[in-house]
């Protein structure tokens, strides 16, 4: 361990501190997990960065496994230290395994603000951005959009493109930033003021280049855009949490490919709070949208208030989510089902023990009366 450093800076708070006492009295250390690998992980406490163990805390879950963001108890006193235990997590982002075998991952944990970088000089997908804001809303932090690599992009187009995804991003901030000539990262900088916030996005969104701009360093390693469709390529591959110059904390991840829905039925309405507002006036409350009559979503589409292309990926973000639930219950009764047979089994086995030790002093007596 080296410098002394505060953890207020990292998020350390009374509630923080009253949920350790008890580790205290035991002896160990507060630490924020500043990034994951493998088995271990380096850990920020008071006295400087430790990396630690994480083997006492594996689970099998993967909802339930260490990432950036944590709090946790670290024994201090091995070589490496150890994590003894978690705090209680204030709120988690999650999305779906790409496996699609119906578990949650983890991008990040206590955090604050959500932060989705889109590269403006591609083809911006709205309905990834509205998957990434559902993601976000059902955290319990604030998303943000970032429109990366403007500069790229000459005006009419940046002020289209600004306005059609704070179309598909209502109440929230849609910023056009440059990391290359420093355009909006005033602005950007001033929004990430205190507090945690992830960055997250497709590779090649330049989160990498965005986060060295915030930072004030190379924290992150940049590759060149490839000249076919001037895209970066991927190189962040853990998700680590830095301190901004200006207060607060930033969390970089991997780019993701898939961006699955993963119990975040709170997070879509949000995000299509409109077509909510419209089913609230439709003539039967458990309208389809599909044909109905009376349907004043329909009758939105029909006068041009609502966007087909809104309807559509609020659908589809419905039945997906609707999917994965009904994965994970099946998943959960599955497990459920392994545990009550187990449990049979070893019941069955102590009985058989406990007929036998009867059948045995039965058998004993006999002798003896004999």
């Amino acid at each position: 361990m080296n410098t002394p450093i505060s953890l207020s800076a990292y998020g350390w708070d009374e509630q923080r501190a009253d949920a350790f006492a008890p580790h205290a009295a035991a002896g160990l250390l507060p630490a924020r997990v500043l990034r994951v690998l493998g088995t271990l992980c380096d850990a920020v406490t008071a006295h400087g960065t430790v990396r630690a163990d994480l083997t006492p805390l594996s689970a099998r879950d993967p909802l339930d496994w260490v990432t950036a963001g944590d709090w946790a108890a670290l024994d201090a006193a091995g070589d490496p230290a150890v994590l003894r235990a978690l705090l209680p997590r204030r709120n988690v982002m999650v999305r779906s395994t790409s496996s699609k075998r119906s578990e949650g991952q983890v991008l990040a944990a206590n955090v604050d603000r959500v932060v989705i970088a889109v590269a403006a000089c591609g083809d911006v997908d709205l309905g990834r951005v509205e998957r990434f804001l559902a993601l976000a809303w059902e955290s319990g932090a604030e998303p943000l959009v970032v429109l990366t690599k403007c500069d790229l992009v000459p005006e009419p187009g940046l002020g289209q493109l600004v306005a059609d995804t704070a179309a598909a991003a209502p109440g929230v901030t849609v910023l056009a930033v440059s990391a290359a000539t420093g355009a909006g990262t005033d602005v950007l900088t001033a929004a990430l003021s205190g507090g945690t916030t992830v960055l997250i996005g497709q590779s090649g969104a330049g989160k990498s280049t965005l986060t060295n701009a915030l930072v004030g360093s190379r924290a992150q390693a940049v590759n060149d855009v490839r000249d076919a469709d001037g895209k970066g390529r991927h190189t962040t591959t853990t998700r680590d949490l830095l301190p901004l110059p200006g207060g607060g904390c930033l969390i970089d991840t991997p780019g993701v490919r898939g961006v699955g829905m993963f119990d975040a039925g709170d997070g879509v309405g949000q995000v299509f709070a409109e077509i909510e507002e419209f089913a609230a006036r439709c003539r039967f409350h458990d309208c389809g949208h599909t044909a109905e009559p009376g349907c004043a979503v329909l009758a939105a589409v029909g006068d041009g208030t609502l966007p087909v292309r809104r309807l559509d990926s609020y659908r589809k973000l419905l039945r997906e989510n609707a999917w994965i639930a009904s994965r994970t219950d099946a998943r959960l009764r599955a497990e459920q089902r392994r545990v009550w047979k187990r449990r049979s089994a070893e019941g069955r086995l102590t009985g058989e023990a406990k007929r036998g030790e009867r059948q045995g002093r039965a058998g004993r007596a006999g002798d003896g009366r004999r």
